[in-house]
């Protein structure tokens, strides 16, 4: 008896922990290593919701969000780079395999569509998640080719912005209700 009492336990608590969650409040910073300037941009708008049982997850990054520290490279970003008014909004929806919820650290691999400048390209990526007292923290970095993307850069700018960016995501949720 007591045995079925601790399995009905064990299988409602599995249950429980399986859930949704929400986060308005994502970061996505990209990095370029460059001999002349590193130019580094910040996103803390990201919106993302994730569901722990199937491991499907989707974000949307407002482009225009991204924050230079020169005025004039955030400009440069959004009309002739990131043609923000064109294509407002960049967006991943896949799905995170290799953890079993509640695990701690384990690495996970996100695979879907990743949509940048309005081109869909299927990726795989490396990831870290960690399941938290009130919530989940996701984690990765990876590499973007610009021109993958259909991104242009001027001839004179190659000595400035690097071929290959470094994208870093990280993205705490709380539980989702409804």
């Amino acid at each position: 008896m007591r045995i079925i009492l601790l399995l009905t336990l064990l299988l409602s608590f599995n249950w429980a922990a399986a859930q949704k969650y929400k986060s308005s409040k994502g970061m996505i910073k990209f990095y370029s290593e460059e001999v002349l300037e590193d130019i580094t941009a910040i996103n803390k708008k990201v919106v993302s919701i994730f569901d722990s049982e199937s491991g499907q997850i989707v974000f949307s990054v407002p482009v225009n969000a991204f924050e230079f520290e020169k005025s004039l490279m955030q400009e440069h970003f959004n009309e002739k780079y990131m043609e923000s008014e064109k294509f407002p909004k960049s967006t991943f929806k896949g799905t995170l395999t290799g953890y079993t919820i509640g695990q701690k650290n384990p690495e996970v691999w996100a695979e879907g569509e990743l949509m940048i400048h309005g081109i869909k390209k299927n990726i795989r990526i490396p990831g870290s998640i960690d399941f938290l007292k009130n919530g989940v923290k996701i984690k990765t970095v990876f590499e973007v080719k610009l021109i993958d993307y259909g991104i242009e850069v001027p001839s004179l700018m190659f000595q400035k912005i690097a071929e290959e960016i470094e994208v870093t995501v990280e993205i705490e949720y709380k539980p989702y209700e409804k």
